[in-house]
């Protein structure tokens, strides 16, 4: 079976920075729906027509994957805030940022703590691969079509690649997440 519309791709990869640097392997199988909310546009543009057992080798620009880097998604909170065992790396949804916290930081984003300093953290609500351009390895393991309730649903299931438009982008855009 080929790929096209409203199919099941089930995909093995390995995700590298354009320095060579791996970001991400996977070695067993995720099922992705074309046609869906799963993969990024240039992804779904490529593997169409290929088969099982296809390899394909893809460069996105990072306004084709996670977005530019956007520092107006940048907030300096202050520490006492946030709970006393915070560590860099947690994540954050805006909807349930302390009060007291930015206003202006958007509800609908997702807040990763980059930095922690004695009364301040940094929370960025930008995508951690925001800003980098992705050399992208991949397999196709299997085709199949897609259910009615994928097809319904957007998705196979999967978050990898899953894409949530930020509404409230102070520029205007759209921020990946």
């Amino acid at each position: 079976m080929e790929i096209s519309q409203q199919c099941v791709v089930a995909l093995t990869w390995t995700l590298k920075d354009t320095l060579g640097e791996e970001l991400d392997v996977l070695d067993d199988p995720v099922e992705f729906l074309i046609g869906g909310h799963d993969l990024f546009k240039p992804i779904e543009e490529a593997l169409q027509g290929h088969g099982k057992g296809a390899r394909l080798e893809l460069h996105l620009e990072p306004e084709q994957a996670f977005g530019d880097f956007n520092d107006q998604l940048l907030f300096l909170e202050p520490r006492a805030l946030f709970p006393k065992d915070i560590e860099a790396g947690m994540t954050f949804e805006g909807a349930s940022l302390p009060a007291g916290c930015n206003p202006d930081a958007p509800k609908d984003t997702l807040y990763t703590v980059s930095e922690i300093y004695p009364d301040h953290i940094v929370l960025d609500g930008n995508h951690p691969l925001a800003g980098i351009a992705l050399r992208l390895s991949l397999k196709v393991q299997d085709v199949r079509e897609a259910t009615v309730e994928e097809i319904g649903a957007g998705s196979a299931g999967t978050g990898f690649f899953r894409i949530q438009p930020v509404q409230s982008d102070p520029l205007g855009g759209s921020t990946l997440h």
